[in-house]
């Protein structure tokens, strides 16, 4: 998969060193044209590396009591951040050492449509053991306008799973390619995963987002191109 020409997104870019360290900050960086912002806490800048750390985790419902109001259980959710980016076909570009975290993602979601979970178009999620490319959106189409509630789960969804052995604590370069209904992973310039399914030609990806589960995953250098397929 080449790419014969590509636009680089002045906003969505982190230069090595400056990374945000707030959700005011990621609104009124020069650096990130005040298009960031946190999805899912929670994102800091750490030793000038983008660092995200997970703060929602899996909590029961707590009944009330005698002067203790109830308390609705919580769904765990890694870390996010995100960026309205409009793309098509793209290349994402970033750093990342895994760190304390059990994995770190990269994102494709169009909040416009309704027909899958939050407008999840596909996505990575690299491990120290192994990289999962996964079609969200499969061959779900958008419900009626105002249709509420959570979308039935997508047909033709898939997902497939390639073993990596990844130092947690090396920094590594990852790169994600979308053109038409395929994605292709390379870590270090080596390719390391690749996957075809209808979802991942969704028209519309307008939001890039990338994500931390666990403790302490770590970010530099994020870059993104809009792209074209070579001839």
């Amino acid at each position: 998969m080449t790419f014969s020409t590509a636009t680089y997104f002045p906003g969505a870019y982190f230069p090595r060193g400056t990374g945000p360290t707030t959700a005011l900050e990621l609104g009124t960086s020069k650096v990130c044209s005040g298009a960031w912002a946190i999805v899912v806490p929670t994102f800091s800048r750490e030793n000038g590396t983008l660092k995200g750390t997970q703060m929602r985790f899996d909590t029961p419902a707590v009944e009330a009591t005698a002067g203790t109001p109830a308390k609705p259980a919580v769904k765990g959710h890694q870390a996010v951040i995100g960026n309205d980016i409009p793309t098509k076909d793209s290349v994402i570009e970033f750093r990342f050492k895994l760190g304390g975290a059990q994995s770190v993602t990269a994102e494709y979601d169009d909040r416009k449509f309704n027909g899958s979970h939050y407008g999840h178009i596909c996505m990575a999620r690299i491990a120290a053991t192994g990289i999962t490319l996964t079609d969200q959106k499969g061959l779900a189409v958008a419900r009626p306008e105002g249709a509420t509630g959570e979308p039935p789960a997508p047909a033709g969804r898939k997902n497939v799973t390639f073993p990596l052995s990844l130092d947690p604590e090396t920094w590594h370069t990852f790169m994600l390619e979308t053109v038409g209904d395929t994605m292709r992973a390379t870590i270090d310039g080596k390719p390391v995963a690749f996957l075809q399914s209808p979802g991942i030609a969704h028209p519309t990806k307008s939001k890039v987002e990338f994500g931390c589960m666990g403790k302490d995953g770590f970010f530099d250098d994020l870059k993104v191109w809009n792209a074209e397929p070579a001839k």
